[in-house]
């Protein structure tokens, strides 16, 4: 299985891995599926740093950083088609960073790792719940 990890899903396997379900644990810590992380997830997190919302332990670049040389994983790069696959779906809230990764798992063909019940309940891509 290939899965894209929501922004909470990338923060919470390396800073509360307790907040994971059971299911993706087991479906992260298998090493038949391909974790896909996007470039929006690392803004995201940049933007919640600077806005105060999120603390890390170390400058974010560098958590950035050393959390993509820990994690195997490969990059679903923000390309024309995904930002045009943005148009292709409805999403019951206007969060960009969220429309951002539903179309990268469209486009890339991706299951969307998540516990945003929003993102579940709108069925717009392939997902693994945590719950």
């Amino acid at each position: 299985m290939q899965l894209l990890l929501d922004t909470h899903i990338l923060l919470w396997s390396q800073l509360e891995p307790k907040r994971l379900s059971r299911r993706v644990s087991r479906a992260l810590d298998d090493s038949r599926n391909e974790r896909w992380i996007s470039p929006v997830s690392f803004l995201e997190i940049l933007t919640l740093c600077r806005k105060g919302r999120l603390r890390l332990d170390r400058r974010p670049v560098a958590w950035i950083t050393e959390t993509l040389d820990r994690i195997p994983s490969r990059e679903a790069t923000f390309t024309h088609e995904v930002a045009m696959a943005t148009e292709t779906f409805a999403l019951p809230h206007r969060d960009p960073m969220d429309a951002l990764l539903v179309a990268s798992a469209k486009v890339y063909g991706l299951t969307l790792v998540t516990a945003d019940t929003k993102l579940l309940a709108s069925k717009a891509c392939a997902v693994l719940a945590n719950r």
